[in-house]
């Protein structure tokens, strides 16, 4: 399948910049900017640096999916920029979580019935509910030109729109530095992204505990088919996580586990998510990398970098 053509595509690109003998924690060249050497370590099985997401940028300081957000994360060392994506009335692609702007702004409405001037006339809200006069809805251009060659972008919500997503990355030349990944079936993300010569980085997301999920990683297994990495999530820990995980690591992918909070990521009791690392120690996330992870997603980037900075696996 032309699938797994596009798996491989960015490993291919990297692997000579990237690999080398052993674990290793630096580059083995000098990139051009941050965004390209991110690239390498998703693409570097290798490597003992872990990759950190930060879910809709820096919003307990800024409005989520805001400008402000990601400069923030920026400046922080984050890796990744994982943000949602959402089509107005008039095909503008905009930066917004929810089907509706009633949250994040001080409109009213769902964003697919409102033009994007109108959108744009709206402030965002903090998430204690704070109307921030400074700060409106970007488009995912805007974003993009933000984020330009110092960092990568996760596409979450919005495989829908990958064909629209493509005109506007290259356009801008930013295709590469695009993850984008989902639920569906290998067919049809392959009938999607088969179609363009350059495309972007793609993981599927696996739901362990649940049959479609479950159905879904056994497309990959089954078929050979090595993604970038896998997106684990599971609710409950166990013989379904304990197999998935080491049949990930038999492929040589790369293992992303969201600490956002506790069901994606073992429960309460499993002590990974990130407020129960705020409240008991970033320690916690140790328990994290003991699964084999190298790609964490957290609503503390903070945190979680200053405690990889001192084990030495985020310099």
């Amino acid at each position: 399948m032309k699938f797994s053509n596009f798996i491989f595509a960015g490993l291919m690109a990297f692997s000579m910049a990237a690999c080398s003998s052993g674990k290793s924690n630096e580059p083995v060249k000098e990139y051009a900017n941050r965004a390209e050497r991110v690239i390498a370590a998703l693409n570097d099985p290798s490597t003992d640096y872990v990759v950190v997401v930060s879910h809709r940028g820096d919003w307990r300081n800024y409005p989520e999916n805001s400008i402000a957000a990601i400069e923030s994360v920026i400046r922080m060392g984050v890796d990744v920029m994982e943000l949602d994506l959402k089509l107005t009335s008039d095909s503008v692609l905009v930066l917004c979580h929810d089907h509706t702007i009633d949250r994040t702004t001080t409109g009213k409405g769902r964003v697919s019935d409102i033009t994007y001037d109108s959108i744009a006339s709206c402030y965002l809200k903090t998430a204690h509910n704070v109307a921030t006069p400074n700060h409106r809805m970007p488009t995912l251009r805007e974003a993009l030109e933000v984020c330009k060659d110092r960092i990568v972008v996760n596409i979450d919500q919005g495989f829908q729109y990958y064909d629209l997503v493509m005109k506007i990355t290259d356009s801008l030349g930013v295709t590469d530095q695009m993850l984008i990944k989902g639920k569906k079936p290998m067919a049809y993300v392959d009938s999607i992204m088969g179609a363009y010569p350059e495309k972007m980085m793609y993981m599927p997301i696996i739901d362990i505990n649940k049959t479609k999920g479950q159905a879904l990683f056994a497309e990959y297994i089954e078929s050979g088919t090595v993604p970038l990495a896998y997106e684990v999530c599971w609710q409950t820990p166990g013989a379904e996580l304990d197999s998935c995980l080491a049949d990930i690591k038999k492929q040589n992918s790369k293992i992303w586990v969201n600490t956002l909070w506790p069901s994606l990521c073992g429960g309460d009791g499993a002590g990974m998510y990130d407020d129960y690392a705020y409240d008991n120690g970033a320690e916690c996330y140790k328990k994290v990398l003991d699964l084999g992870a190298s790609i964490i997603q957290t609503d503390r980037p903070e945190l979680l970098i200053s405690y990889l900075k001192s084990i030495g696996r985020h310099d």
